[in-house]
């Protein structure tokens, strides 16, 4: 039996990085999308994440076409394109935490809520990890930075609905 693991740090810097954005990116979608449904606000999750993957991995092909002063070769173009996923694969929890709450009797801006909870908690639990290596003082305020966005999502939702 495969045990299922949430990764919240990767491979790489930029795997850590593209999971921290896709958490933020995906809370302040919750937090501004108008959806009736739960289901279709994870659809406009997973598209709007869908878009910024797309959109990061052609301006990083550009930008090294410009700045190399030739085209990319093939390598890089599918090392582009087969890297990044961390944006999407990172807010899959908070996404079913979703559907959870909702299923559970939940009410859509509580739902939402439980998401950008935990949304937050897996932020935290990034920069607790991200700050493995500092001095405690230091790795405390890596998890508080981290989870200060999440916070501010909340609060956002709050204060708009």
């Amino acid at each position: 039996m495969t045990r299922l693991r949430i990764r919240l740090t990767h491979n790489s810097a930029e795997g850590t990085a593209a999971g921290i954005y896709g958490l933020i990116v995906s809370s302040s979608v919750l937090v501004t999308a108008h959806a009736e449904k739960a289901y279709k606000l994870d659809i406009i999750v997973v598209a709007t994440l869908i878009i910024y993957w797309l959109a990061e991995r052609y301006a990083r092909i550009v930008a090294e076409r410009i700045h190399e002063g030739h085209r990319p070769p093939w390598h890089t173009v599918r090392d582009q394109l087969t890297s990044g996923w961390e944006i999407m694969s990172a807010s899959v929890l908070p996404l079913l935490a979703l559907l959870l709450a909702r299923g559970a009797g939940a009410g859509l801006n509580l739902a939402v809520l439980v998401a950008l909870i935990t949304s937050t908690l897996l932020l935290c639990l990034a920069g607790w990890r991200m700050g493995a290596r500092l001095t405690p003082a230091e790795r405390l305020v890596s998890t508080l930075v981290a989870g200060m966005f999440g916070i501010g999502m909340i609060l956002l939702k709050i204060l708009l609905h």
